[in-house]
């Protein structure tokens, strides 16, 4: 039992390594990656945010008003 759990916990040390360097090269590349973005599209992501809020609003509104009218007519 001791040698199996002296074997798992190498091979789970293994993993951790080589979850490691995958990370590690995936954030270097990430940090490559990231150039000037201008201005018209950090424009139009913040107003592409700002629509998708006020549609989600306007969702939720409709589904609480939808609730609210089935517990109404069901109090009746």
């Amino acid at each position: 039992m001791k040698q199996l759990k002296t074997h798992l916990q190498n091979r789970a040390f293994a993993f951790g390594r080589k979850a490691a360097a995958v990370s590690a090269l995936s954030l270097g590349v990430v940090g490559v990656s990231m150039a000037d973005v201008p201005a018209s599209a950090t424009t139009a992501l913040t107003t592409a945010g700002t629509d998708t809020n006020t549609i989600g609003w306007a969702v939720f509104a409709v589904l609480v008003a939808a609730a609210a009218f089935k517990y109404m007519r069901r109090a009746l």
